[in-house]
Order: structure tokens, then sequence, then C-alpha cells
């Protein structure tokens, strides 16, 4: 995806954006909150295909379907939300797992990686939960990890993915 941005003197900012698929679309925030979309025909980059404007407030909540607050696809195994340095994933535990049938504490996940459990949705249920250190991690389960990307991939790698399927 390529994003371009240039500021709107007196009216705010404008992210025109290519997509994977060639999409194009321009978002304007207005300096008053209001966002508008635009949609461009694939054929001809200058003719507007549909457009939309939201509020504030209708923004954060599509901004927050969008990234997968509201419901995660489930062939979708894994999403990050960025704050910074800090990011936000869910990971589904593979079998085999160093981490399989161990407790959060044992693991010591926060103190050897520096990563935060936020929640685990466990296979066998449709509710997540907030876990604490006799929490155990079984194959299968979804882990909503909390750290910077260097420290989720370290964990990852050594305890949540299947060893045999890393290369």
């Amino acid at each position: 995806m390529n994003i371009r941005e240039s500021e709107l003197p007196g009216i705010g900012y404008k992210f025109e954006i290519i997509t994977k698929n060639q999409d194009k679309l321009v978002i304007v925030i207005h300096d008053d909150g209001r966002r508008e979309i635009y949609h461009f025909d694939a054929d001809d980059y200058d003719e507007v295909v549909s457009s939309s404007t939201f509020n504030d407030s209708e923004s954060r909540q599509i901004a927050g379907i969008l990234g997968g607050m509201a419901y995660k696809p489930k062939d979708l195994e894994t999403i990050d939300f960025a704050f910074d340095d800090v990011i936000i994933e869910w990971y589904k535990v593979e079998p085999n797992a160093p981490a399989v049938n161990k407790t959060i504490g044992e693991i010591d996940i926060r103190n050897n990686f520096g990563v935060t459990v936020i929640a685990i949705k466990k296979k066998k249920t449709k509710k997540s939960h907030n876990p604490g250190p006799d929490t155990v991690i079984e194959v299968g389960d979804t882990l909503v990890i909390s750290g910077e990307r260097s420290q989720l991939k370290e964990l990852i790698s050594k305890l949540l993915s299947n060893k045999e399927r890393m290369i």
C-alpha cells in the first residue's frame, strides 16, 4: 500500500492511498473533525466513484471496525495495532509450541520477553478473559499480547510457534 499525505492549509490534512489491489482512496481530515472518504474509478484515478462524510465519533467507530476491534475474521491469525513502538497482536498458539501446557507465570513472559498478555481466547470458549499467572496456555488458544515488535517476534518464535515450521 502506498500512502501520500499532504497538508491542506485552512482545511486539514489529505491522505491519498493506493492499495495493493490498485484501488485509489482519498481521506480528508478536516480541522473541525469531519472526515471525507473518496473512492476513485480503477480505470481513471481522476474520476470519483463514491464519497462519504463522517463526523469524529463515526470516524472513530469505523476505524475500530476496520482495525479489528469489533470483530476479528476467523481466518486471520495475527493482527497488529500500533501505538508508536507498542504493538498489540493476536497470535494463535501452534501445536507442539514450547509454551503449550505451561502457565503464564511459569514462563514469566513479562520479565523474560517484556511482553504483556492482555487476554486469551481459549479454543473451547467464545469468551476472552484477562489471564493471571496461573492461566495455562493450550494449543489453539489465541493470545492478545502487547509489546515492542521485536519482543513479540521473539516470544512468538521461541514459545508460541511450532519449531518444526520455523525455517
